[in-house]
């Protein structure tokens, strides 16, 4: 089947960090249940090796924005933006090789990247996502997903934090930097625990990507997006 009349089914965990009850189409008000909320989410994914309908193993990377969003939390946040399998840049201690001294340096750490197996037609992912938020905090969450045609199911939970590995490129010539970084969920409005579940609708980012003749190497994603208690 084209990928353009049936979208794609590449995991709606990109979009992990941040979904609870939603659905395309869905109210941002509907989507906030007890002990939640809901943004609108735009952002575009990479795959690699690109979705064909053949089935395979991929890895994937993600980024997006999130806004408009609702809330019966008091004092949650209204934007952020969403990532997974990225590298962001950290500032940390670095030490001079020869001498022991140390400074402060910004260098590179890459997120943990999440893998798949499937096709354009149906796939399963795992992974982590991380939502930073307008108030500076962070939300970490691990989920995993199934997808059938333009249905994917995401299932997931806030969990206490993220550990990045050092990319050693990045790392200035004698110097050398702390081999991991870690983020925590520190976002109190979204506490550990909580849940995630989502279905959203991704699309290849150009016509020419039909799965057939040429695989799907990048795509849009957009939904409704959110993150709380079920209860």
């Amino acid at each position: 089947m084209g990928i353009r009349s049936s979208r794609i089914v590449l995991a709606a965990a990109l979009s992990g960090a941040v979904v609870w009850l939603a659905g395309p189409g869905a109210s941002l008000a509907g989507a906030a249940g007890p002990g939640g909320g809901a943004c609108q989410l735009q952002g575009v994914a990479s795959i690699s090796p690109s979705l064909t309908v053949a089935s395979g193993a991929f890895a994937y990377s993600f980024t997006g924005s999130l806004s408009s969003c609702q809330s019966n939390v008091a004092g949650a946040p209204t934007m952020g933006t969403v990532s997974a399998g990225i590298q962001l840049p950290e500032t940390v201690t670095l030490t001079n090789t020869s001498t022991g001294a140390t400074t402060t340096g910004t260098v590179l750490y890459q997120e943990p990247v999440p893998q798949g197996t499937g096709s354009c037609g149906n796939s399963t992912t795992a992974g982590q996502a991380l939502a930073v938020w307008g108030d500076g905090n962070s939300t970490v969450i691990a989920f995993d997903t199934t997808g059938a045609l333009a249905a994917v199911q995401l299932q997931g939970a806030v969990v206490a934090s993220m550990t990045l590995a050092l990319v050693p490129s990045s790392v200035p010539a004698g110097y050398t930097a702390p081999s991991t970084y870690t983020i925590n969920s520190n976002e109190p409005a979204f506490s550990v625990g909580q849940q995630s579940l989502a279905v959203l609708t991704f699309s290849p980012s150009t016509p020419d990507q039909d799965c057939v003749r040429i695989g799907v190497s990048s795509a849009n994603i957009d939904g409704v997006v959110g993150i709380g208690s079920a209860s």
